[in-house]
């Protein structure tokens, strides 16, 4: 009995020690929580699979083509990367090889997907859109070479200017971000393009990033001062704006 009551008193001093602690850390201590928020919200940034375009060797951007047959099976296989990630929302890109790949990953799991036209890739080759690219090259030889010699800043005809691109997805996506860790998600997910995916690491984390694999994963964390890269390995390339 006296051991039992020394064992009571010591157990409660032991809490009323860690209440006033943390108290006076500033932490919130509540045994109840039930989200487990860490302080942190996980980014999963997505590039759809392989296209028809890339098959046909198009000028694609604004062109709307959907998953190759290599393309599905990637993102089938990159479903199986993004079980157990605690991923309750996807927000996607209009288009349709990013629906095409965003529907596949929701087959795994439960995902709320939700359209943000602000994703969609960017209409980087204005006229030449949905050309095969030696058909491109014979008939725009001149926004051909515009395009390759002044790639991204181009002013190919027809085309988005890279600023007013950058502008919407760099605002789409921390709107997003910002309102989601506000919610205390634990985890989210985009499903877009190459371009946008390279207008976020330049734009927003400061980092030139070359050779976005077909359905390439990278991910990220916000804890309401900034970003983190936590993994970056489906580029062919990645170094700091400032080196």
């Amino acid at each position: 009995m006296l051991k039992s009551f020394g064992y009571l008193f010591l157990r409660v001093v032991f809490l009323i020690f860690h209440f006033f602690y943390f108290s006076a850390k500033g932490k919130h201590f509540n045994v109840f929580e039930s989200n487990n928020f860490c302080g942190f919200v996980r980014i999963f940034l997505i590039r759809h699979g392989e296209t028809t375009g890339d098959v046909e060797e198009r000028y694609g951007g604004d062109y709307d083509d959907s998953l190759s047959e290599k393309g599905i099976l990637q993102a089938h296989k990159l479903s199986e990367k993004l079980n157990g990630r605690d991923i309750k929302k996807i927000f996607v890109s209009p288009k349709s090889r990013a629906v095409e790949t965003a529907l596949i990953l929701k087959k795994k799991a439960f995902f709320e997907l939700v359209s943000v036209n602000d994703l969609r890739e960017r209409n980087q080759y204005g006229v030449m859109t949905g050309m095969v690219k030696s058909e491109a090259k014979k008939k725009f030889s001149d926004q051909v070479e515009e395009l390759e010699a002044n790639n991204p800043y181009h002013r190919v005809l027809g085309s988005e200017d890279y600023f007013v691109f950058a502008e919407r997805v760099t605002g789409a996506f921390n709107r997003i971000v910002k309102e989601e860790f506000g919610k205390k998600e634990k985890a989210i997910a985009f499903v877009t393009h190459g371009g946008p995916i390279t207008v976020i690491f330049r734009e927003v984390l400061g980092f030139e990033i070359r050779g976005i694999k077909d359905c390439a994963l990278f991910e990220l964390k916000y804890d309401g001062d900034g970003f983190e890269i936590i993994s970056a390995e489906d580029a062919e390339k990645i170094e700091s704006v400032f080196s």
